[in-house]
């Protein structure tokens, strides 16, 4: 397994082994024993799964908030998306930036999003099924959103199916009007 560093401290690209032959493959998706070699150490709790039906869907930017904020190991069993995170820990160096990855059943990459991160992502195929761990049971009345094209953050999400949105994503608030209760500490590093 290889971990490979983004723009964002925290946020990784995990590359998992695959073993091949001609009759298909295996890999380990997810391992405590390989990541905690890579220096992460999650106890996830929850695994969730979302399909989507079209290619230009897009879901996010979600989070939940403290105390029920959450990690994520996400990744694509079938089809693919641009994958993103984005750095909502107010006084963080990379406070509103983002990164934005392919993730496909193809490449069989993951990416790791820790806490204090907004997540979202855009179907670039159709048939997407989209599976992700998390470290923090759902939380209802901690669940939150951020308007996907907030001018203030500028993800480039290419071409969005705006009639296909949630209305939990189009009645998002921006960043700056929302209660995101991310703060960041210098133990984070």
């Amino acid at each position: 397994m290889k971990k490979i560093a983004t723009k964002l401290d925290g946020v990784y690209i995990i590359e998992p082994d695959v073993h091949g032959d001609a009759r298909g493959y295996f890999m380990e998706v997810w391992s405590t024993r390989n990541f905690e070699e890579l220096g992460l150490h999650y106890d996830f709790v929850q695994d969730n799964q979302s399909f989507s039906s079209q290619k230009g869907i897009l879901r996010g930017i979600h989070f939940q908030n403290n105390p029920m904020a959450q990690a994520k190991l996400v990744r694509v069993n079938r089809g693919a998306v641009l994958d993103v995170a984005v750095d909502l820990r107010k006084g963080s160096p990379t406070y509103k930036q983002w990164v934005a990855v392919k993730l496909s059943a193809e490449n069989r990459r993951m990416l790791m999003i820790p806490r204090g991160f907004g997540h979202g992502f855009r179907t670039l195929t159709d048939d997407v099924e989209f599976c992700y761990k998390v470290d923090n049971l759902y939380s209802k009345e901690c669940d939150r959103g951020i308007r996907f094209d907030d001018p203030t953050i500028g993800v480039e999400w290419g071409e969005v199916r705006t009639e296909l949105l949630s209305q939990k994503d189009t009645t998002s608030p921006l960043l700056d009007d929302s209660d995101c209760n991310f703060v960041y500490s210098e133990e984070e590093k």
